[in-house]
């Protein structure tokens, strides 16, 4: 049995599975990513939540108590969108 077996979603109310995702964060005015995050993932408003332990691991690794396992470069785009469309 799962940790998110018999858990729903609070954003809709549907079934919640396992899953591992990609999250981002900004740390210090930069941004990291962490890759195989389990979370519970709602399929159908696609809304994630993660357990207690997971987000204290994340805080830990990001904080500088672990090496990144590689960096990669990021191209950042602006829009310059109207306001009439």
């Amino acid at each position: 049995m799962g940790f998110w077996d018999g858990e729903t979603c609070e954003q809709c109310g549907e079934p919640l599975v396992e899953r591992f995702v990609t999250m981002h964060r900004k740390v210090h005015g930069s941004y990291v990513l962490l890759e195989n995050v389990p979370a519970g993932v709602c399929l159908a408003c696609g809304a994630r939540f993660y357990a207690a332990n997971v987000l204290k691991t994340i805080e830990e690794t990001v904080h500088g108590r672990r090496a990144p396992v590689r960096e990669v470069l990021v191209p950042v785009y602006e829009l310059e969108v109207s306001a009439g469309g």
